[in-house]
């Protein structure tokens, strides 16, 4: 096994060679835009790293780990313009740097590229289980995003729907970036739904933990604006249990409302803190990330590949961005 930033130097490498600067500049250049920008790698890392545990070749996945990463990032051009946000991984997002127009053909674009970068490399019995994979993925996130989309004009969401919801819209494409390398390292069906079930709870987490940041991490840190949520009265698992809990009034006081965003921020805020939803939030990101680890006892992994996917449930609670 390698170190994430090992896994990431690969990613990075594999990126950079991708023939993005050609013509038209105007669909081109903002995809590589887009993927200069970084960001955690985690989708990439998850896809070699288990590839690299099952068969311990990690090149034998460089291929799907781009095309998730593609995709990833596709998802996050369209979003951005739905949301109407201002920054991505501390830069302007692509349809303020260029247009909306823009983002939403260069992203169609990335949608594209992805379904052609993740087919390469796989023999006739892995293509039809990497495609069908893959594309059933992408139709899940499309319904979490409208359920995303639907919750916005409602304030009976239920935590149930919410977690259904994050799970469509962010954890099948980690359980499909761990699954997509085990099937590249030829590994058994129960492996592959074992590391599928690793990464769809490691997303839950994962998305509970960004919940967490952006109302109550450091926005030099997180790489965007603290607060956007609340603002924006994005149902998060943050407010809706408020919603749920609050008899105080101070929260119906403020929903809907024109105050200002900082006071906005502030009293919603406070709120959260009363009904002590920080720490409950941040002890269910826990829970979900022991069951990611608890996922994998039955596969036969070294310690070190056990120590590995570990600690990155653990990190995945632990970090600030």
């Amino acid at each position: 096994m390698k170190t994430v930033a090992q896994y990431t130097r690969i990613i990075e490498e594999a990126i950079s060679a991708l023939p993005l600067d050609k013509q038209p500049a105007g669909l081109y250049a903002p995809i590589k835009y887009a993927l200069e920008a970084g960001g955690k790698r985690l989708r990439p890392v998850l896809v070699l790293s288990v590839a690299d545990a099952l068969c311990g070749n990690p090149g034998a996945a460089v291929n799907q780990a781009i095309g998730v990463e593609m995709f990833h990032n596709f998802t996050l051009l369209h979003d951005d313009v739905m949301d109407k946000a201002d920054v991505r991984r501390g830069r302007p997002t692509v349809h303020r740097k260029y247009s909306e127009s823009t983002a939403i053909l260069s992203g169609d674009a990335m949608l594209t590229l992805a379904d052609m970068i993740v087919m390469k490399g796989c023999d006739s019995v892995q293509l039809p289980e990497v495609l069908d994979l893959f594309n059933t993925t992408a139709m899940e996130i499309y319904e979490g995003q409208q359920y995303d989309m639907d919750f916005e004009s409602r304030t009976d969401v239920t935590v149930k729907e919410y977690m259904e919801m994050i799970r469509l819209k962010t954890s099948v494409l980690l359980g499909c970036a761990c699954a997509m390398g085990a099937i590249m390292a030829g590994a058994a069906e129960e492996a592959v739904k074992a590391f599928y079930s690793y990464g769809e709870k490691l997303g839950l987490s994962f998305q509970l933990k960004d919940d967490w940041l952006d109302t109550y991490g450091d926005s030099a840190t997180f790489g965007k604006e603290i607060g956007g949520d609340i603002v924006n009265e994005k149902k998060t698992w943050l407010l809706i249990n408020a919603i749920a809990e609050d008899t105080s009034g101070a929260l119906a006081e403020v929903l809907g409302s024109k105050v200002e965003p900082k006071e906005k921020i502030e009293k919603v805020r406070g709120v959260y803190d009363a009904l002590m939803l920080s720490d409950r939030c941040r002890a269910l990101e826990e829970k979900y990330a022991s069951e990611a680890v608890e996922c994998l006892k039955g596969i036969n992994l070294d310690a070190e590949a056990r120590n590995f996917f570990e600690s990155l449930a653990i990190n995945s609670v632990m970090r600030t961005k």
